[in-house]
């Protein structure tokens, strides 16, 4: 017959299915009681995840180990493990499955540059974002993960394509910055007419089947709004960061709290929100002008209990003939400082 001693000692190694550990690290075996003459085992168990297909074949595996050492019939109940636990063993998970879509890497921060609707400027904020970032001497790289409205290359003066090195695709290199776009693969910018768990395949193989070496940020501009990718990256990569961009219209203020309540829900961060088009400065006056309202971009941050990270004007980048480059910001130009401050202030928060 066994004793409750002996069922600690056989059930301890046994791996909760999320957590990757073991029932001794995470104090998971919670009460055993055992019937002697009917010699009959119950045990509660705390684990991570509830209802879930995993738990099913961890109780398989308990109830095999203990009939295989004595038990007649086992009763098995499941619990949640309590909060504090669960965060004590999860980040280690989820870097190692950020990881390994990395090749390894486990240096790399994940930032989704996301918006509620388009229009707003998400891949002008994507693009100077990571150029503020390379100017910082980090190794940045940028996922142009909107499928549909793909534009970084066009933005950063793309012209060539990637090429394949054995089994992985070599990232173009444009200011230092590595980039991979839908883009690349379509000819003459052509429609693309896809469905959900196609796009979903896209963007697991611009992790996986891309040579990205060791980078410090890899930015992914999101599609705007919820949809499916929104949801593969939360999926993908449970540490990822997010910056939300709005106009300053109040109207566009609470379609992109959409997509920072989405980051909410699904445990993402929010670094803050960047206002773009905040205002136009009249080069005549040096009066600014709020062509686009005010007030949407601290409206937004309240709802997303977060800060603004920065406000934008309307301004074009210089105009350079020997570079093209039509939505780069040099590094001289008021608006690329304003990018640096942004990106100064990310860094200290995700670094610190």
């Amino acid at each position: 017959m066994l004793t409750k001693e002996q069922v600690i000692e056989l059930l301890n190694p046994v791996r909760d299915p999320f957590l990757h550990t073991t029932l001794e690290e995470t104090d998971g075996i919670k009460s055993i009681t055992i019937k002697e003459d009917k010699n009959h085992v119950s045990v509660k168990v705390g684990i991570s995840k509830l209802n879930t297909g995993e738990q099913m074949e961890m109780q398989q595996e308990i109830v095999g180990i203990l009939k295989k050492n004595g038990a007649t019939t086992v009763g098995l109940r499941f619990e949640q493990l309590p909060v504090e636990i669960i965060r004590k063993y999860q980040p280690a998970v989820e870097q190692a499955q950020e990881a390994s879509l990395m090749g390894g890497s486990t240096n790399t921060k994940f930032i989704a540059i996301a918006s509620g609707k388009g229009g707003v400027g998400k891949s002008t904020v994507t693009v100077n974002l990571a150029m503020a970032l390379m100017r910082l001497g980090k190794k940045v790289g940028i996922i142009d993960a909107d499928i549909y409205g793909f534009s970084v290359p066009d933005m950063m003066g793309i012209e060539e394509r990637p090429v394949v090195r054995g089994k992985k695709i070599i990232p173009v290199e444009r200011f230092g910055v590595k980039v991979v776009s839908m883009g690349f693969f379509v000819e003459d910018n052509s429609p693309i007419i896809w469905r959900g768990p196609m796009l979903g395949k896209m963007l697991n193989s611009f992790f996986t089947e891309v040579e990205w070496g060791d980078l410090d940020y890899l930015l992914l501009d999101l599609p705007p709004g919820t949809g499916d990718i929104a949801m593969d990256v939360h999926e993908l990569l449970p540490t990822c960061k997010e910056v939300i961009v709005t106009t300053p219209h109040p109207t566009a203020a609470f379609v992109a709290a959409r997509a920072g309540q989405m980051a909410m829900k699904t445990d993402h961060e929010i670094l803050g929100v960047v206002e773009n088009m905040s205002y136009f400065e009249s080069k005549l006056t040096g009066e600014k002008e709020y062509v686009f309202g005010k007030g949407g971009g601290k409206k937004l941050a309240e709802v997303l209990k977060t800060k603004v990270l920065g406000h934008l004007p309307l301004m074009q980048p210089y105009m350079e003939e020997d570079v093209f480059a039509p939505s780069v910001y040099q590094e001289d130009h008021p608006t690329a400082k304003e990018f640096h401050l942004i990106a100064s202030k990310i860094v200290a928060k995700i670094e610190e």
